[in-house]
């Protein structure tokens, strides 16, 4: 299956594609970027040299959309409530049924069904803090 993805490295660039291979215990996948021509060979990624990985509804997105970093009383939340702060201090609020520390990262679901990010692999090195909600 191929995922829309928003690829966030630890430097601050910022990848956006497509990729068939991404697998959360694996350190290497591919991507073809958006502006690639057609029939290029797709981009190595690996995943120690990220933040995150964010699989996105479109590319993108609402600029005057204000995501909720809070969980809507009216919506039942599926997994452990967590709050994610990064090292560069972006905060990612949501659910999450795989956080583990010492793992290579963990995905979680935004909490604020609205967001254009559909889900977001986060990667342990690039995180500050996790507090479960």
């Amino acid at each position: 299956m191929q995922h829309k993805i928003v690829v966030r490295y630890m430097d601050g660039r910022i990848l956006k594609g497509t990729s068939v291979d991404f697998m959360p215990n694996k350190d290497l996948f591919h991507i073809v970027p958006l502006d690639a021509p057609p029939g290029k060979k797709p981009q190595e990624i690996h995943a120690r040299e990220l933040k995150a990985v964010f699989f996105v509804k479109d590319y993108d997105g609402n600029a005057q959309y204000k995501e909720r970093k809070e969980f809507s009383p009216d919506e039942r939340a599926a997994g452990r409530k967590i709050k994610v702060v990064f090292k560069d201090k972006e905060l990612l609020v949501g659910t999450t049924q795989g956080y583990q520390p010492g793992r290579q990262g963990f995905f979680v679901f935004p909490a604020d069904t609205q967001s254009n990010i559909e889900r977001c692999y986060v990667v342990s090195t690039a995180v500050k803090e996790v507090t479960f909600l």
